[in-house]
């Protein structure tokens, strides 16, 4: 048995996935009157993010079940001690990230999220998930706030917040990934600029899509 597996962690992941299946983005009012051009335009804009997202504050916008399996294995099997996260929401991801560090023997989370009542649901969530302790959220635009105060070395990173910002989230980031931390980045190919970065070698990395929305990079210098 595993953190991951057992009590509080199962059920309370289970029971989260479940009401993240009722209530798509998709089927959310004021997503469902975007039109699909407009939606992917305001998914890859810079300035224009915030407001998009906000529109959103009620939806968990998790990952999905396999990519939560997958953040803990990479965790878990790499030894991870520090991991960063861009994009907390209700902390699904979150969960499965400590969850491997309490079984990892502890280390340090830091996370993120600009929506002040996601910023309380999470923190709730991860109360009651009993990982509390290994998390840190830093609530306001991610841009600001990972701009210090991070490990001399990460060993994780995952980007799940706006797509937009990933390029700009690596690069606040990238000079404290040891060489082997891995990239997990949800809904990759709303960005194309990271895309580009990540699969070129020339910049240090070495990446492959992992799944139909999932890029799984990995710092090769």
């Amino acid at each position: 048995m595993t953190t991951l597996t057992q009590a509080p962690i199962a059920p309370l992941l289970e029971r989260l996935f479940v009401e993240a299946d009722g209530a798509r983005p998709l089927t959310h009012p004021s997503f469902a009157a975007v039109s699909v051009e407009e939606r992917n335009r305001l998914m890859q804009s810079k300035t224009e993010y915030l407001d998009f997202y906000a529109r959103l504050k009620d939806l968990p916008l998790p990952v999905s079940r396999e990519t939560g399996a997958l953040l803990y294995m990479l965790a878990r099997s790499s030894g991870a001690r520090n991991i960063i996260e861009f994009g907390t929401s209700f902390g699904i991801s979150t969960l499965h990230l400590a969850a491997a560090l309490r079984d990892n023997g502890g280390g340090r989370l830091i996370t993120t999220e600009f929506e002040a009542t996601k910023v309380t649901r999470a923190r709730e969530n991860l109360r009651a998930g009993g990982v509390l302790d290994l998390v840190e959220i830093r609530e306001g635009d991610a841009l600001q706030t990972l701009r210090g105060d991070l490990p001399n070395t990460v060993d994780l990173l995952l980007l799940d917040g706006a797509k937009a910002l990933y390029p700009d989230i690596l690069s606040l980031v990238e000079s404290r990934l040891r060489p082997g931390a891995l990239i997990v980045a949800d809904n990759a190919d709303f960005s194309p600029e990271y895309l580009e970065r990540v699969r070129s070698r020339a910049n240090g990395y070495l990446s492959v899509p992992f799944s139909d929305d999932v890029e799984l990079s990995m710092r090769i210098q």
